[in-house]
């Protein structure tokens, strides 16, 4: 079964809740020349993050992925512990201006109220539970990642057929310079007497074989009969990546820069108006061509 096109730039979230935790999965992927993951992993749960850049590294191909996980401990236990070393702080400053300034002593709870002198920490998770959430976590990865994955096919879908469009369009142009009179045999023939004629009246003198070597340049630039056979071949190799499907992405960009080559060459070797403008045309119809293609995986 072919594979359809998937598009780079996706977006999909998930939520859950685990052993008195609740989190979210954010996942995003936007264009990129290659697979680039960064991950934002809560402190706690750094060993996810191997099993989450594996995780999507088998599942996708190409794009800039940030995946962000938040987790948060909604159990009511918490834990007091005395900072000693903020506490030792605040007693020697006591202690200090108590012997500058006429005042009482402060109270013990004013002192616990102070800044830093007591720390509150949510109750750790035993080695069990946070084993549970972990599971719970990447179990809900995978149906974040099939929602991306399912968002880049239907974008995907969308751009096939623009890009399908956009190959239709060339290969029409290219039909229209084919057919252009301006490549009628008994034109180029009478465009290369004249070229020929102006070379031999004017005042450089050519020999016969500098005269000869002119004239085959003059042909080569007024054919573009190999131009034309790239362009119909690109177009054919572009719909049959299309067809194999997949990520194929690379391939269809690389094709899109031979179009480009193909359509520059022909506008120079054009030397009539209406031909050019087909010429330009092409360059048009390519640039928008690989504008799509950029998006595809």
């Amino acid at each position: 079964m072919t594979k359809p096109l998937a598009s780079m730039t996706g977006f999909a979230r998930g939520s859950g809740n685990a052993q008195a935790c609740s989190f979210t999965i954010e996942l995003k992927t936007v264009n990129a020349r290659g697979l680039d993951i960064r991950l934002r992993i809560p402190t706690g749960l750094d060993d996810l993050e191997h099993l989450a850049r594996k995780r999507l590294s088998q599942r996708l191909n190409r794009g800039a992925v940030n995946l962000a996980l938040n987790v948060s401990n909604n159990s009511a236990q918490t834990e007091v512990t005395v900072n000693e070393q903020a506490l030792g702080t605040a007693l020697d400053a006591i202690d200090t201006l108590s012997g500058r300034i006429e005042a009482d002593r402060p109270r013990l709870d004013g002192i616990l109220a102070l800044k830093g002198v007591l720390e509150v920490k949510e109750a750790e998770l035993t080695d069990e539970a946070r084993t549970q959430l972990k599971d719970s976590i990447m179990a809900e990865m995978d149906i974040v990642i099939d929602d991306l994955l399912e968002g880049r096919r239907l974008e995907g879908a969308q751009l096939l057929e623009v890009i399908a469009d956009r190959l239709t369009e060339i290969e029409s142009l290219t039909a229209a310079a084919e057919s252009n009179p301006s490549r009628n045999r008994e034109v180029i023939l009478e465009r290369l007497k004249d070229q020929i004629s102006a070379l031999t009246e004017s005042e450089v003198g050519l020999s016969e074989e500098r005269l000869h070597q002119e004239a085959l340049v003059l042909a080569t630039k007024a054919d573009i009969r190999e131009e034309l056979d790239r362009l119909t071949a690109h177009v054919a190799a572009a719909r049959n990546l299309i067809k194999q499907g997949g990520p194929v992405g690379r391939k269809l960009d690389f094709l899109a820069q031979e179009f480009n080559r193909e359509a520059n060459t022909l506008c120079s070797k054009s030397n009539n108006v209406d031909l050019t403008a087909i010429g330009l045309d092409l360059k048009a119809s390519i640039d928008q061509l690989r504008e799509q293609i950029q998006n595809i995986e």
